[in-house]
């Protein structure tokens, strides 16, 4: 089992104990039913969170900036049954996980959270933006997304910070990273 700690905090204990149980097997897994929970089991150690979106009382959108303002480079997955609006372009998270979801996706998802935190600053960025414009294109029609001021915004961010990360690639050995990186260009 790995030493990564992942925070999943999810408002339904059968999800909650469901997402543990197929976490554990390879992580150390800590639970939190609400915000205020999040916040209180949160600490240097969580590398990577799984937060609902909805939660009753304090929502993860706003929890997300006050787990940022703690540990600014630890990793969000938005984990929620709410289908994406564009309100998701100003939100501080690196991957966007529309629930249901399977096994193999939360592992997946928790995987690539765990190796992209090694990526500079800008790739994140660059990842967690194009999570946004997937997510965003698979629940709206793209005419409208193009009238869009926020949308607008997102893909002039994306195309900015793929020329400003067009060179990295060539500076690290992890294939997976250049590859990663090359498929997004």
């Amino acid at each position: 089992m790995s030493e990564d700690v992942i925070l999943v905090v999810e408002d339904e204990p059968e999800l909650a104990d469901l997402y543990s149980g197929w976490l554990e097997q390879r992580y150390a897994v800590r639970t939190a039913h609400d915000g205020e929970e999040a916040l209180e089991t949160f600490d240097e150690q969580v590398e990577v969170v799984l937060l609902d979106r909805q939660l009753p009382g304090m929502d993860g959108g706003a929890v997300l900036p006050l787990l940022r303002d703690r540990k600014p480079e630890v990793q969000v997955a938005m984990v929620t049954g709410a289908e994406p609006e564009t309100d998701v372009v100003d939100m501080g998270f690196d991957a966007y996980v529309t629930k249901p979801i399977r096994e193999d996706d939360i592992i997946e998802v928790v995987d690539h959270l765990l190796h992209r935190r090694v990526y500079d600053d800008n790739v994140r960025e660059l990842f967690a933006a194009i999570s946004k414009q997937i997510a965003l294109e698979h629940e709206h029609d793209r005419e409208d997304l193009h009238e869009d001021p926020q949308y607008q915004y997102l893909l002039s961010k994306i195309e900015t910070l793929r020329e400003e990360t067009a060179d990295l690639a060539e500076q690290f050995d992890d294939e997976e990273f250049r590859t990663a990186l090359s498929a997004l260009q």
